[in-house]
């Protein structure tokens, strides 16, 4: 029996695709005629389907077993899977990133009701953002919040030291991901996506850019490709309106930096939530990576020389640049917290003691 909106065509295509062992394209094909069929029975059928996904169990049970793709040259792996990402911690985004990133997890839960709404869930995303702001740790948590692998393409091992071969390997790299139902992180994007305009670029480089847009145009809904770089302006133009979504990481502000940094002390210091409100002062507008380097700098030392831990941290507040209202209230805060004594707050913050008491005691007189 013929199904309205559907032709010959159309099943002699499922069926070369279903033979060819093409899975993604026979769930891409299945929801293309669950939006165009008038048959409301098949429609909803086809939805229940795709809902319940019966390829995903049997991608993750076959992954393992498949062999990564090597570059034929050095025999070197051109991915990286991590099976079952695991975080260090938790990550911490602003309220619109994190709204992003939470979505994208709705969709793929909810997709049934963007089949039938006649959409797709989002395929390609483009992370951009200054290092260490946690573009690939967001691409863990997607991965882990998901139940599914996520593989890391590197991108130094995909280009082979004969550039013919390097559009070779990306293809390869590619088709492999798109086999799997798993997450993938193209990081440092910017290595092989420039713009095609740059005149200080080879031809091969260019006609790698060209590789990736045909890639991305074909990338199958049922998998993610995220794509990630530190350096948005190096991109082609054409590569940025190929991707479904971009969501743009900044440097942590103060909250920010003050929930990252009460994350990391919380196990270490009792007074975590006092050091997390003071540093967050100095510490805002660096990187959650700088942050983290600090202030495990400041653990080490406090290790090695027997000493409180605190006496490191307060060695943190670089504040020479802030205004002198914001060190006078820093210093008080330093010394009413009991973090450090007010000549160690003095030292800090260059605001003299009695400046200091007599801010404590305006403080006091005011009940704050």
């Amino acid at each position: 029996m013929a199904v309205k909106g559907t032709t010959k065509d159309d099943f002699v295509h499922l069926a070369r695709i279903a033979l060819s062992d093409r899975q993604q394209d026979v769930h891409t094909f299945l929801q293309r005629i669950a939006k165009r069929t008038d048959d409301a029975d098949l429609a909803t059928a086809l939805v229940e389907l795709l809902r319940k996904r019966p390829t995903r169990s049997s991608a993750l049970r076959r992954a393992p077993a498949i062999a990564l793709p090597v570059d034929t040259d050095t025999r070197f792996q051109l991915l990286r899977m991590e099976e079952h990402p695991v975080l260090p911690h938790e990550p911490i985004y602003s309220e619109v990133v994190r709204g992003l990133l939470q979505r994208l997890i709705d969709e793929r839960f909810r997709i049934d009701a963007l089949v039938q709404a006649g959409l797709e869930p989002t395929k390609t995303i483009l992370f951009t953002g200054p290092p260490g702001v946690g573009k690939t740790m967001a691409a863990r948590w997607i991965a882990r919040e998901l139940g599914r692998p996520l593989l890391i393409l590197d991108l130094s091992a995909v280009m082979s030291s004969y550039l013919g071969r390097t559009g070779t390997n990306l293809r390869h790299v590619l088709d492999y991901a798109k086999s799997l139902d798993c997450v993938l992180l193209m990081d440092e994007l910017d290595a092989i996506a420039k713009r095609r305009d740059d005149t200080g670029e080879i031809g091969e480089l260019k006609r790698l850019v060209t590789v990736l847009l045909q890639q991305l145009d074909d990338w199958p809904s049922s998998g993610l490709l995220i794509a990630a770089t530190n350096h948005a302006e190096l991109l082609d133009p054409a590569v940025w309106r190929r991707f479904d979504e971009l969501v743009e990481f900044d440097l942590p502000q103060r909250e920010a930096a003050k929930a990252f940094v009460n994350s990391l002390l919380q196990s270490v210091s009792p007074n975590a939530g006092d050091w997390s409100d003071v540093l967050s002062i100095a510490l805002a507008g660096q990187s959650f990576s700088d942050i983290e380097r600090k202030l495990n700098s400041a653990r080490r030392s406090a290790a090695l020389n027997g000493n409180n831990l605190g006496d490191h941290l307060a060695s943190l507040l670089q504040v020479s640049d802030h205004s002198k209202r914001d060190r006078i209230d820093l210093a008080a805060q330093l010394v009413s917290t009991g973090l450090v004594s007010q000549r160690r707050a003095h030292e800090l913050t260059g605001i003299a003691r009695d400046t200091i008491r007599e801010r404590l005691r305006s403080a006091t007189d005011q009940g704050e």
